[in-house]
């Protein structure tokens, strides 16, 4: 039974690259259009909702609103939230509508082929290993906070190896750009897609994703000196809505 969940886990992942790399070269028209420019980046936008949302709904995959704080239309927040998969690309851009936001990610995503063109071209990449880099990436961000972009990190600074880690520690990159620029931090809890789609091969099916988006953390009047205590709330939210998570799962399990 174990090797036929695994065989099916593969072929599914298969289809998971394959469908995606349809949708980007149906949508390919329209994406060339849009990436050039901070101008038609909302257009863009739309267009990158519209491949998520094909995309996600096309893997069988589902997702489920538990509790959602109200976001301004139009303004420019810090969006967080936690990260065990590349699905989580997608769900971001699902969830988050009328403000349109700038992934800052990692660098290697850039070399998938397709996808990476577009990504390179529309995100702010980072090669944590390199603090030149680290620096430019503040540099763009504030570019794009200073146009009424939002922007968009995975604050563990990647996804931890060991799966039974409910939520990894916060880097500070996110924290002291948003105290920086005086923008709210609006955090996101995304559970159980480190069992539907890990990174890891051989694991994974179609599931329900139960999301919770909390109130946003204000940073006005906040000053650099008190980015421990705004990250540490951060931390507590996310971790405390995925705890339950995984403790409602372990009874079932």
């Amino acid at each position: 039974m174990k090797y036929i969940r695994t065989f099916f886990s593969v072929i599914w992942r298969f289809w998971f690259y394959l469908w995606m790399l349809i949708v980007i070269l149906l949508l390919s028209p329209l994406l060339l259009v849009t990436i050039w420019s901070d101008q038609t980046y909302p257009a863009f936008y739309k267009v990158a909702r519209l491949w998520a949302r094909l995309t996600f709904y096309g893997m069988g995959m589902s997702y489920q609103i538990k509790q959602a704080y109200p976001l301004e239309k139009g303004k420019s927040y810090m969006f967080i939230a936690n990260h065990t998969s590349m699905m989580d690309i997608m769900m971001m851009l699902l969830l988050v509508k009328d403000n349109p936001f700038v992934f800052v990610g990692k660098k290697e995503l850039a070399k998938l082929p397709i996808f990476g063109f577009f990504y390179k071209k529309t995100c702010i990449l980072v090669d944590r290993k390199d603090s030149k880099s680290r620096y430019q990436v503040f540099q763009s961000a504030q570019n794009k906070l200073n146009k009424g972009l939002s922007i968009c990190i995975f604050p563990e600074g990647g996804v931890p190896d060991d799966r039974s880690i409910a939520l990894d520690s916060f880097k500070d990159g996110a924290f002291r750009l948003a105290i920086d620029h005086q923008i709210p931090i609006a955090p996101i809890a995304m559970g159980y897609l480190k069992y539907y789609f890990p990174f890891q091969w051989g694991i994974g099916k179609p599931g329900v994703v139960p999301v919770v988006i909390l109130p946003p953390i204000e940073t006005k009047g906040i000053a650099q000196d008190h980015k421990k205590e705004i990250k540490d709330q951060a931390y507590q939210g996310i971790h405390q809505v995925i705890t339950q998570w995984e403790e409602q799962r372990s009874r079932k399990h």
